[in-house]
């Protein structure tokens, strides 16, 4: 029978067992360079507080400074640094979070590959306990702990388990371009992790710090350490707030018809996405933890709330919709006169319930400011594309985006501003939230266009001859037959079925270019966060932005 590998360290095998290394040009081979470079970039997170999560830009630019400190290294270490950087900055994070809510990563090239015998699923690796490699104490030694235990190198599994709400850390070991690949849906996710970047790699027979894994498993700050804050607990308590008895203790009872007709209009179907970044952000501002949410913020996130669902009764009447929430519009169920009343008494709705809190004078006046100013500029946009529509012409990219700009992100300004305000947030946070607001608008708006691709369910701009980004895609991109087949589309004087549409959008590639523009504003939406020095809010914005983009219901 083999003898187990030793585990207390690195692994070392043979140097005749071992593969070509790309990872060796990536990771110092000297033990003592290794501790030595760990050391320094641990100082130099203590010395400048760097916040995560950060983006992979960020990352570079830390590492960059920390090869330019005076700290001798080769600058091929570069993105091995950046992981140590990252570890660095959330160990504490990593530390806080209970061990059963954590997800050890291990990869199947650890294992002996010539003696192991494991079997494969569609998860990964199925280890057989034979003790011929450290992977069966590894993940007997972490399920001992209560980690969830994957030995897989796939993204796919991966971001599963992030995606379903049972982790919050991870601890992860790999070669850097895997770690590299992974990155991003942690970042996303804004989930705190540890990586240990495996020594060399080629895919079987390798090797990493085996203490270095040992001592992240271990990691534990008991309840002294900072806690992640929880999107989805937070989004179950936002939508309760919006169940009928619910509102009706917030409200008062709906007495007459016109309240009793807004009250049913907001509770319907919806995101609550505007209502959840003002309770973020507060929340987040706040210390995060267990911070419980007064009253008074309940009232601010209703009014968010009240305001959006009034501009989707007005935009409803200006563009004829028919249905919204797979149900009648309210100007088909009660006519044009009634929506309109119960739209205004929704915006009516939303500056009271602002002014009645029990928030500061100095506060509300600053709400019901941004309040106004959101209203104000959401219908100069909402105008620009009713004017439009008094003479349609095809509009550029640019056109379309700018419109989207102006109707969409103003809403998205107001529900973040009005929980920053909550807050008391510092003076550092007001251009990030509005260039955050921005991006994440006509990310937004490109997102729902693209929807139309899809289906006819609800309300369509394709289908109704609207602005639209795939529109503007399509005539930027035509040749002569297909320019004047748009141009027509655009001046809405074509006959052309929905379905005709498509086919020609789809001939021209215009869905890889939208997709394009949106992963490009939801990348700015993101680096616009990068100033914070919150960890909170940074991370709870990032994961907030993850979930409008790659979970909406």
């Amino acid at each position: 029978m083999t003898e187990p590998l030793e585990t207390t360290g690195p692994l070392h095998l043979p140097e005749t067992a071992r593969p070509s290394a790309p990872n060796r040009d990536q990771v110092p081979q000297a033990r003592a360079e290794r501790e030595r470079l760990r050391n320094a970039v641990r100082e130099y997170v203590e010395t400048h507080r760097p916040v995560p999560p950060f983006t992979l830009d960020e990352l570079d630019l830390h590492s960059g400074r920390i090869l330019d400190s005076g700290r001798p290294a080769d600058a091929k270490y570069r993105k091995w640094i950046a992981i140590l950087l990252s570890n660095a900055a959330w160990r504490d994070w990593v530390a806080a979070v209970p061990l059963d809510r954590r997800l050890l990563l291990l990869p199947k090239c650890l294992r002996d590959d010539a003696e192991c015998k494991g079997t494969f699923d569609e998860f990964g690796l199925l280890c057989a306990d034979c003790g011929r490699c450290p992977i069966t104490d590894l993940k007997n030694e972490a399920e001992a702990l209560g980690y969830v235990v994957l030995i897989a190198e796939g993204t796919p599994a991966v971001m599963s388990l992030l995606e379903s709400g049972q982790i919050d850390a991870v601890v992860g070991v790999s070669c850097v371009s895997a770690l590299e690949s992974i990155y991003p849906l942690m970042e996303a996710a804004a989930i705190p992790g540890i990586a240990v970047p495996l020594l060399y790699d080629g895919c079987v027979n390798t090797a990493a710090d085996l203490d270095w894994v040992r001592e992240a498993i271990h990691l534990n700050g008991g309840d002294a350490g900072p806690r992640r804050l929880d999107v989805d607990t937070l989004r179950s308590q936002v939508q309760a707030w919006f169940a009928p008895e619910a509102l009706d203790d917030a409200l008062g009872p709906a007495t007459g018809d016109t309240p009793r007709i807004a009250r049913d209009w907001l509770a319907r179907s919806g995101k609550r996405w505007r209502p959840l970044l003002a309770v973020s952000t507060f929340r987040a501002l706040r210390g995060g933890g267990d911070v419980s949410l007064p009253e008074d913020v309940r009232c601010v996130a209703l009014a968010v709330e009240c305001f959006h669902k009034a501009s989707l009764v007005h935009d409803d009447i200006e563009d004829g919709d028919d249905s919204r929430y797979g149900q009648l519009t309210l100007h088909n169920e009660y006519g044009v006169p009634v929506a309109l009343n119960v739209g205004d008494f929704l915006l009516g709705e939303g500056y009271r319930l602002i002014a009645a809190s029990g928030l500061s004078a100095e506060q509300r006046a600053e709400m019901l400011l941004a309040a106004a100013r959101g209203h104000r500029d959401l219908t100069i946009g909402q105008g620009a594309e009713l004017c439009w529509a008094r003479r349609p012409e095809p509009l550029s990219v640019e056109e379309v985006l700018d419109i989207f700009r102006r109707k969409t992100s103003p809403a998205f300004e107001v529900a973040l501003r009005l929980g920053a305000i909550a807050a008391d947030a510092s003076d550092e946070v007001w251009d990030v939230l509005h260039r955050c607001s921005e991006a994440l608008g006509i990310a937004y708006q490109i997102a729902d266009d693209l929807k139309d691709l899809d289906t006819d369910d609800g309300p369509s701009d394709l289908a109704a001859r609207r602005p639209s980004i795939l529109l503007a895609i399509a005539h930027e991109r035509a040749g002569p037959d297909d320019r004047e087949f748009f141009d027509a589309v655009w001046r809405r004087t074509s006959d052309a079925a929905d379905d005709a549409i498509r086919r020609r959008l789809e001939a021209l590639g215009v869905e890889d270019e939208a997709r394009r523009l949106l992963d490009d504003y939801e990348s700015q939406a993101t680096r616009s966060l990068e100033p914070l020095t919150s960890a909170d809010l940074k991370g709870l914005l990032r994961r907030v932005v993850f979930r409008i983009f790659h979970r909406r219901p």
